[in-house]
């Protein structure tokens, strides 16, 4: 009796770490990174990929939504720096044109472990005088077989009433989505402010109200302009957050959130 009960506790220490593991590892769980990577430009004035391929190797997200983001450009070496960068991290890469610029182009890029199942450039409102912007959408079917969609955006820096405008074609184009949706980008306004605002009437933030994680300057970070939202609220919960500061790579935090997906 004394060898069966030793048998059955032997067993009952074998298979429940085994089983604690299967139950974690079937959890559909996404990570995502904000990186405005500052057009390949280091905050010491040079050209350094490596250094931000090194931060998202590091952060190791599912997806990550870049602004600032040079195709072909003459001030970033003419290079595909969306193409380059996933190289360097073994993830598939695309470019959004926001705007023509110095002999290329210039806007969102996007990185996925994911293959594209569709994708496209939303191009978004802009007032005259300030810089066109877009809004680059990845839909990509995860491994537990869930349709997902993966927004990354870059909100005008000159004003708010144009940030508004942008904000409000955002809720507009994809309150449409079919699929649970994640909205990442650099948003250029503060918690509070009118544009945050207007988004979080669809959009779920991730962040904390009451003592916001301030993801810019990289060397001396006071103010949240960095975000990660989603929508249905109900679809999504907040796993985990950090704001990587890294005060080489951009004058802006990386913003890495990890989401698990829930059922419907």
């Amino acid at each position: 009796m004394k060898c069966k009960i030793a048998v059955s506790i032997f067993l009952g220490l074998t298979f429940f770490p085994l089983y604690s593991q299967t139950k974690t590892e079937n959890k559909k769980i996404v990570k995502v990174l904000s990186f405005n990577i500052l057009g390949g430009r280091t905050t010491k004035g040079d050209f350094n990929l490596d250094a931000l391929a090194k931060l998202i190797n590091e952060a190791n997200p599912d997806f990550v939504a870049m602004q600032e983001v040079d195709y072909k450009v003459n001030r970033s070496k003419k290079l595909d720096l969306v193409t380059e960068l996933g190289w360097r991290t073994k993830m598939a890469p695309i470019f959004a044109r926001a705007m023509y610029y110095d002999g290329g182009e210039y806007g969102e890029g996007a990185l996925s472990k994911y293959s594209f199942l569709s994708t496209r450039n939303v191009a978004l409102p802009y007032l005259d005088g300030q810089e066109p912007r877009a809004a680059i959408e990845i839909v990509a079917e995860l491994p537990s077989k869930d349709t997902i969609a993966f927004i990354g955006t870059h909100f005008a820096h000159e004003t708010n009433e144009g940030r508004e405008i942008q904000a409000q074609k955002i809720n507009k184009v994809f309150s449409l989505n079919k699929y649970p949706t994640i909205l990442v980008g650099d948003l250029n306004a503060k918690p509070g402010s009118g544009p945050i605002n207007i988004l979080e009437e669809m959009w779920q933030a991730t962040y904390d109200k009451e003592n916001p994680e301030p993801t810019f300057p990289s060397d001396n970070p006071k103010v949240k302009i960095d975000y990660v939202m989603f929508y249905p609220k109900n679809r999504w919960r907040v796993v985990d957050k950090k704001v990587i500061a890294d005060t080489y790579a951009s004058d802006h935090c990386a913003y890495l959130v990890t989401l698990e997906l829930l059922d419907e």
